[in-house]
C-alpha cells in the first residue's frame, strides 16, 4: 500500500536546498526523497536521543521510593 502524501510549503537556508539539490542528483533520486529521508532519519533520531517525559517521571518516582532496595540489590 502507497504511503498516503501531503503537500506543505516551507523555507530553508538557499545554500543548504543547494546542497540537498545536489545530493539527489549525485544519486539519482528526486528531490522530495532526498527530504522525506532527511525527516524521518531526524524523527527517527529525535526519539532516541532521549527517554519520554512520562519514563523519566516513573523512573525519579520509583527511584525516590525504592532507592534504597536498589543499592542493596546491587550489592
Amino acid at each position: 500500500m502507497a504511503a498516503m502524501r501531503e503537500k506543505f510549503a516551507t523555507q530553508v537556508d538557499r545554500d543548504l536546498l543547494a546542497e540537498i539539490r545536489k545530493i539527489a542528483k549525485h544519486e539519482g533520486r528526486q528531490l522530495q526523497s532526498v527530504i522525506e529521508e532527511a525527516l524521518r532519519a531526524h524523527v527517527e533520531e529525535r526519539s532516541r536521543a532521549k527517554p519520554r517525559r512520562h519514563v523519566m517521571d516513573a523512573y525519579r518516582s520509583s527511584l525516590t521510593r525504592y532507592g534504597d532496595v536498589y543499592e542493596k540489590l546491587a550489592k
